[in-house]
């Protein structure tokens, strides 16, 4: 592990609460438990081409129209 990362996350925990240090170590002992969940990409190569250019132009176009914008009184 790298040093310096491991030095500044000792320094961010002195300056934490206990209750902060406590939360801290809990999702750093999940984080050691999990795996990695997934598929390797060259397991999906057989998918390639399958979508019709035609269907994601249609969907290239919904995503620049609906999903670029940001509504900023969403939440």
């Amino acid at each position: 592990m790298n040093s310096s990362i491991l030095d500044e996350v000792i320094e961010q925990l002195r300056r934490m609460p206990k209750n902060s240090q406590k939360r801290v170590l809990e999702f750093a002992k999940s984080l050691n438990h999990s795996t990695v969940q997934g598929v390797p990409g060259s397991q999906l190569l057989r998918f390639a081409g399958v979508i019709a250019p035609d269907d994601i132009a249609l969907m290239r176009k919904a995503i620049e129209q609906d999903c670029e914008q940001v509504d900023m009184n969403e939440w």
